[in-house]
């Protein structure tokens, strides 16, 4: 049995969404935990044994993995017959394994730059930036409707994700606009998103006043 503990409505809610993505609810409990968010509300909760208090953490066993492009892959590798993997000996196992380490390597800091008014030579010479990271995106998706190949991957899960947090930063490249369309508006993540708005109401309610 695998535990996941997830923190509705932040980063691991991508992993809750490749979880039900991938059919596999029943192999993986997921136990809700408190985090401390960017708007000051929330707090380290002292059962959570990610060493940082962070999410998301998947425990298998006696091993934990941290970071959720870590996770996404242990997972489709855990799980080598489910689409949303590549696994080894697969054509684009190399194209899938670059995509999702671009993200945290790549696109977060580019996007999070950008979002936060950063501006610093340092960040263009080693990251660019989000004009360069579309151009990137724009170049996959015109030989494919999704960035490995033909079929959606948690490689688009996770990196199409920015753009549901900040649609405003979407690019204009249609292809690229269409892609997001396609990766955000999937039955999982619909139902996935219900669950997390509505477990945070639960806890607002239940907050002291």
């Amino acid at each position: 049995m695998l535990t996941l503990y997830h923190a509705p409505l932040s980063r691991s809610t991508r992993v809750v969404q490749l979880v039900a993505e991938m059919r596999i609810e029943n192999s993986v409990e997921i136990r809700l935990t408190d985090i401390a968010r960017i708007d000051g509300s929330g707090a380290r909760d002292p059962a959570n044994p990610h060493p940082e208090g962070k999410v998301p953490f998947l425990v298998h066993g006696s091993v934990g993995i941290r970071e959720t492009n870590a996770i996404l892959l242990y997972l489709t590798d855990l799980y080598p017959e489910t689409p949303l993997g590549r696994p080894v000996g697969h054509p684009g196992r190399g194209s899938y394994l670059s995509w999702l380490f671009w993200y945290g390597n790549v696109m977060e800091p580019v996007y999070l730059a950008e979002r936060l008014g950063l501006s610093d030579p340092a960040i263009a010479r080693t990251w660019r930036g989000t004009d360069e990271a579309a151009a990137t995106l724009g170049a996959a998706l015109a030989q494919h409707p999704y960035l490995v190949d033909d079929m959606f991957s948690a490689a688009d899960l996770l990196i199409a994700s920015t753009y549901g947090w900040f649609r405003d930063l979407i690019p204009e490249d249609p292809a690229i606009r269409a892609w997001v369309d396609r990766c955000l508006d999937r039955p999982a993540l619909t139902g996935v998103l219900e669950r997390d708005r509505a477990a945070m109401a639960d806890r607002t309610e239940r907050a002291p006043a």
